[in-house]
């Protein structure tokens, strides 16, 4: 992945959970319970969760696959996932963390049941190829999870994209120090194919037998999920 991305994902760590808490209002918890609940996920099963951070969407899917089950988290970024086992510690949640990149993942073939990845799709060089690796990984009916932002519509349209065009550049600038990320962070979102064009990327992996997608927030954000089957 690109060393750019890297840095900046280094740069903005320390307050990522916060930053992200005041930004969205909230509202990221929300999506992330979605995603696990559209997942299917139930107690006993495996679960990969890319591009972690530090560790929300992982806490999630540990909650529902209880004491039997197994999660897994790992990110590209050290510096992004150095905080994740201390808030599973406090969580009083078994969590496993580990740097690994999402294009390249070092697990053999139908390990898990699930693999997962929030808002970091779109920062890989080539989702394509991150889908096929976590499809790879993923037992055969298993599912591939991606919860990503979108472009809002409806009633949502013209205030979503003010703020993200003024405001969070600005605020998540002043609390962070890095106004770049948080330019760079809404720019991406606004370019990054949303919906059935998500979906279509999908397909090109050749590798689920079926791909659907579910908007969040009038197309703030989408789950999709991917049936592996190859």
């Amino acid at each position: 992945m690109s060393e750019q991305v890297r840095s900046m994902f280094a740069s903005i760590a320390g307050r990522y959970d916060m930053v992200n808490s005041v930004l969205s209002m909230g509202t990221h918890y929300r999506w992330r319970k979605k995603a696990v609940k559209l997942s299917g996920a139930e107690p006993g099963m495996s679960v990969l969760d890319c591009a972690t951070g530090t560790g929300d969407l992982a806490f999630d899917f540990k909650k529902k696959v209880g004491n039997n089950g197994h999660v897994l988290g790992t990110d590209f970024c050290k510096e992004m996932i150095e905080p994740a086992p201390a808030k599973a510690k406090r969580k009083k949640l078994e969590v496993d963390f580990e740097v690994a990149d999402a294009m390249n993942l070092p697990y053999e073939d139908n390990r898990f049941d699930i693999s997962s990845i929030a808002f970091g799709i779109r920062n890989v060089d080539d989702p394509v190829v991150a889908l096929k690796e976590m499809a790879r990984v993923v037992k055969p009916g298993g599912k591939v999870v991606v919860l990503e932002f979108g472009q809002a519509y409806g009633l949502m349209k013209y205030p979503f994209n003010f703020y993200s065009k003024h405001v969070i550049p600005r605020v998540g600038g002043w609390l962070t120090g890095n106004p770049d990320a948080y330019t760079y962070l809404p720019e991406t979102s606004a370019k990054f194919p949303a919906g059935s064009n998500f979906t279509d990327l999908m397909k090109e992996t050749g590798m689920f037998a079926s791909r659907s997608y579910h908007p969040l927030t009038s197309g703030v954000a989408y789950v999709y999920i991917g049936v592996v089957d190859r």
